[in-house]
């Protein structure tokens, strides 16, 4: 009788992908799970606690900086903030107006664009405006004197009276090269010229007389007339954008007032460039 040898050992199957053969038992596999189980843990409570550290350092941030003040109430009717924009919005309005004018009446590329970006900046400032005055539930418009809400500046509440001394002035800014006044040699026919009685609604604007002029002329004199005119007209807007910027109650109608500020005293140094390359110089700046 033959002796068979026993069989040789099995290999151990090898364990299946990414199983530790070392644990591939149940009791190795329950005595495993546990060192895995914690360390997802650990992690998980890491990151919870971070994200907890990160608002807890942004909350004491925005409570340091003063952003848990309340929101600062609506400004009313008679304030510096409704009066700017209800002021702002008129002046605006007109230099739309001159804009669209001079963008038609130009041969100049130059002046065309300077029309352009005048008019677009200023529709969108107008559209904010009228937007602040629909959140504040106030009217666009009221019977209170312009400019009245400036209490104690320089420009505080137009003076018709002292504007109408200085319309003769505004007579001459508006007639063109080679005119005289009223009462000496014959002025343009073409161009219609301010009389003493029309003055503008606020210091800067033009009058109806030179609003009809600049619609009338064409090319280089459209040009010119244009740009001292506009130049005039951000020179009247300053001392409201001044003054709101340094009393209105709202953050944002102050920095609103000053960027604009900003803004048109650079224009007004690029337009008196553009108008010595043409050979002229600007009008008197207005007065209150």
């Amino acid at each position: 009788m033959t002796n068979t040898p026993p069989p040789p050992d099995r290999p151990a199957e090898p364990a299946g992908p990414g199983v530790d053969p070392r644990v591939d038992t149940p009791a190795g596999r329950a005595a495993g799970e546990r060192p895995a189980r914690s360390r997802g843990m650990a992690i998980l409570l890491l990151s919870a606690g971070a994200v907890v550290l990160l608002l807890v350092g942004a909350t004491l941030g925005l409570a340091l900086s003063g952003s848990f003040r309340s929101a600062p109430a609506n400004p009313d009717s008679s304030s510096v903030d409704a009066g700017f924009a209800r002021d702002m919005i008129v002046h605006h309005d007109q230099g739309v107006l001159m804009a669209h004018y001079a963008e038609l009446n130009t041969e100049d590329p130059e002046i065309g664009v300077m029309a352009y970006d005048i008019g677009y900046t200023q529709t969108d400032q107008i559209g904010q405006m009228q937007g602040w005055l629909s959140l504040w539930d106030l009217p666009e418009s009221t019977d209170a004197t312009r400019m009245s809400w400036m209490q104690g500046a320089d420009h505080s509440g137009h003076d018709m009276a002292a504007a109408s001394s200085s319309a003769g002035a505004m007579t001459q800014m508006s007639m063109p090269a080679g005119s005289t006044t009223a009462g000496g040699a014959a002025t343009n026919p073409s161009a219609p010229q301010t009389s003493a009685d029309q003055v503008p609604l606020m210091p800067g604007m033009a009058t109806d007389s030179e609003i009809a002029r600049l619609k009338a002329l064409r090319g280089t004199e459209s040009d010119i007339y244009f740009l001292q005119l506009m130049i005039r007209h951000h020179q009247g807007g300053a001392g409201m954008m001044t003054y709101a910027a340094e009393h209105a109650t709202n953050p944002v109608v102050r920095n609103f007032a000053q960027k604009m500020a900003d803004s048109q005293s650079a224009e007004i140094s690029v337009m008196t460039q553009m108008l010595q390359e043409r050979g002229a110089e600007p009008l008197p700046a207005p007065t209150s």
